[in-house]
């Protein structure tokens, strides 16, 4: 079933708030996080590209390391369900990606969510400016060669790993793309992303935590890019634990966990103190 309508205001900070979190000026120093307190509920969010899994060239080149989806399942039964992922990869992406594990999940940076019911949230669309974002942006790929546009239908990606040299005049073009047709222009690691306002990571966690099995849970997010903090600054609202993953950008987040290598070793560790 899909429920078609916006994702909200109930999205996720202020234009003011989204600004303080993305300055490269506000740098707190972090430590390791502590294994969450198990006198307290918690609910776990998952970044996966960056966080659970390494970052690579293209999005198709990753891997799901052996025994992650075992570990998630465990982690998702300790925590009566209350586990979901917060990424920017399409929902159907990430259901092939680490099948046959399904869970709740957000996708394209809360452009879509599935609930823990099963039922598919998604922002509504105009086709009409979706097929003029997909024709500018391979216009603009053919321009700059060894730039990569994902389609993922709702949101369109321009990667420039394999062409750094011209991370300036995708990034202007993009920009100018995005007053055209309305969207909003989301930077990542080697990444431009359009996608539709009013949609990003802190309220898709926020909608979650509206939401059985997650309400009156204390969260705990896991994320590595600028992409991320929308989650960390909710995470934070709510008494939570917010974990950066690498030192990439400057963060809000408590804590700091090197890199998915110390992820998953974390997460181990976590799943063997709960009962």
């Amino acid at each position: 079933m899909t429920i078609d309508g916006p994702l909200s205001a109930r999205g996720g900070v202020s234009d003011q708030r989204r600004a303080f979190m993305c300055s490269s000026s506000h740098k707190v120093a972090r430590s390791a996080p502590p294994l969450p307190d198990p006198a307290r509920h918690w609910a776990l969010f998952l970044d996966v590209d960056g966080t659970l899994l390494d970052i690579k060239p293209t999005p198709d080149a990753v891997r799901v390391p052996p025994g992650l989806p075992d570990l998630l399942l465990s982690l998702s039964h300790k925590l009566d369900g209350a586990l979901a992922f917060v990424s920017g990869r399409p929902i159907a992406g990430l259901d092939r990606l680490f099948a046959p594990l399904r869970i709740p999940c957000a996708g394209l940076h809360g452009v879509e969510r599935r609930d823990a019911r099963g039922h598919l949230h998604r922002a509504t669309q105009d086709e009409s400016i979706l097929c003029e974002l997909r024709r500018s942006a391979f216009e603009l790929a053919r321009a700059l060669p060894g730039v990569l546009v994902e389609d993922k239908h709702y949101t369109v990606a321009l990667h420039y790993a394999r062409a750094p040299e011209h991370q300036a005049a995708l990034f202007a073009a993009t920009a100018a793309i995005a007053g055209r047709t309305g969207f909003e222009l989301q930077a990542g690691h080697h990444i431009y992303e359009l996608k539709p306002p009013g949609a990003d990571k802190g309220g898709a966690l926020t909608a979650f935590l509206e939401e059985s099995p997650f309400s009156g849970r204390r969260p705990l997010f896991l994320g590595d890019d600028l992409t991320d903090e929308y989650a960390h600054a909710v995470t934070r609202g709510h008494g939570g634990m917010a974990i950066q993953v690498g030192s990439r950008c400057a963060s809000v987040a408590q804590y700091m966990l090197e890199d998915p290598a110390s992820v998953l070793r974390w997460l181990r560790r976590w799943d063997e103190s709960l009962p």
